[in-house]
């Protein structure tokens, strides 16, 4: 772990500030009096917000854009792949750096960490626990890849030993932190432009696993989590494995719809076990929970009365996650689905092809944007348009779209309206079209 005493830095740079983790990690050192300047290649809410806190931010991405006597570096490890040159010229340079990782594992050190990690769910059983300990007094600071709705802030700064905080394994970045709790949501193959194949990323989880010192709460029936569970005689392990499923009787109703989310609280009723909260507190937390930004989020209502939301839904089983529990709420035959999905990263996209194909099998209509592709170079041979020809083959409805402006006007002249749904979907930026396109009330 990097040594670093971050109470003596008083200036910091963010490259990258504008990100949902790293924009947590500005946002504590701004509440703390340090001087936060920042970059990204576009601004947002996140920045708007940072800057009225006092971020002084930048467009662009550049070494002109730092100031001369900055202490410090943090950056987003995406930098890393989406601008190499620029990333070399910063390893050049006199000043310390620090990824975003490295500074969640310095910031979280001395605490009682509860690091959630997994495919699918690490958000909303972040934010789930989180809630949890906070209704039961344990004044926890919580970092949240999302914005919670209660606070419109993917941060909160308790005054307790407590800190839970969402834990990403791509790039293995989540091996930074060293918690007391680990719960793993569940193990699939994803990320894979940087892990080779499953085993790899359970290679990944098994390093987490071995580092984390009081408790493993995971799901013993998910094949992949009990590989790794199983490959390593239990002496090497200092955590005890708690079994989540055991939970699940426990978890109260919920205001969130979905399987999914009923696994997530069975996770934080795990943790609020093992923290001796009591039953009833949790429950209430729980069944009060209402969910995050862009996690099955209702945007409102168009004014002919179609009804309209967004989902970061990026891998098959959350796209088929999220479309079920819309289904709970909206039963075929009552209300027509229409998703507009944008593919996030070419790899993913043509790994998990044949997932892609079947997952939207609870809409009624599929129309995809072309490829969000982030840190990777265009791939030829993978695109919406292959994908959609590959949906109407399997069930029959799919349109992909050239660019935002084509669906934009598409979605326009649809006229939907009461017996209608319209759920945006992807890590990127699908959300824009219905912003663009509804006046919601």
């Amino acid at each position: 772990m990097v040594n670093l005493d971050l109470s003596k830095i008083k200036k910091v740079f963010f490259v990258g500030i504008g990100g949902i983790g790293i924009s947590a990690i500005a946002r504590m050192m701004l509440l703390e009096g340090k001087e936060v300047f920042g970059s990204d290649i576009s601004m947002s809410g996140i920045t708007d917000e940072l800057e009225k806190l006092g971020a002084k931010i930048v467009l662009g991405q550049a070494m002109e854009l730092i100031p001369k006597d900055i202490e410090l570096v943090i950056y987003s490890i995406s930098i890393t792949k989406y601008d190499p040159e620029f990333f070399k010229k910063l390893q050049n340079s006199n000043i310390q750096m620090l990824s975003y990782p490295e500074t969640l594992g310095i910031v979280t050190a001395n605490k009682y960490t509860i690091a959630v990690s997994g495919t699918h769910g690490k958000t909303t059983t972040t934010a789930m626990i989180g809630k949890v300990l906070i209704e039961a007094n344990k004044d926890p600071s919580v970092i949240v890849g999302s914005l919670l709705k209660e606070s419109k802030s993917n941060l909160i700064v308790g005054k307790s030993e407590y800190f839970v905080v969402e834990a990403c394994e791509y790039e293995r970045s989540f091996l930074n932190i060293k918690p007391k709790i680990l719960v793993i949501t569940n193990i699939e193959a994803d990320h894979l432009d940087y892990y080779k194949d499953l085993a790899d990323i359970e290679s990944a989880f098994r390093d987490m696993a071995m580092q984390t010192d009081d408790f493993i709460v995971c799901n013993l029936s998910d094949v992949a989590t009990s590989n790794i569970l199983k490959k390593e005689s239990k002496e090497k392990y200092r955590a005890k494995v708690v079994n989540y499923l055991e939970y699940l009787e426990k978890v109260p109703q919920l205001s969130v719809p979905g399987v999914h989310n009923r696994m997530d609280a069975a996770c934080a009723m795990a943790v609020a076990d093992i923290l001796n909260i009591e039953e009833e507190v949790a429950q209430k937390a729980l069944s009060e929970f209402s969910g995050t930004w862009r996690r099955l989020e209702k945007k409102g209502v168009t004014k002919e009365g179609a009804i309209v939301y967004d989902d970061y839904a990026h891998h098959p089983t959350e796209v088929k996650a999220s479309l079920e529990a819309l289904r709970e709420l909206y039963p075929k035959g009552d209300k027509n689905i229409t998703v507009l999905f944008q593919p996030h990263l070419y790899s993913r996209t043509k790994a998990l092809f044949d997932e892609f194909v079947t997952c939207f099998d609870d809409a009624d209509n599929v129309f995809l944007l072309p490829i969000f592709f982030a840190r990777e170079n265009p791939d030829p041979d993978i695109s919406s348009d292959k994908l959609a020809t590959a949906i109407r083959n399997h069930k029959g409805e799919a349109t992909a779209f050239k660019d935002f402006e084509t669906a934009e006007d598409y979605v326009r002249n649809l006229k939907l309206g009461e017996k209608d749904v319209f759920i945006t979907m992807g890590a990127g930026e699908a959300y824009k079209v219905a912003e663009e396109v509804f006046k919601l009330v």
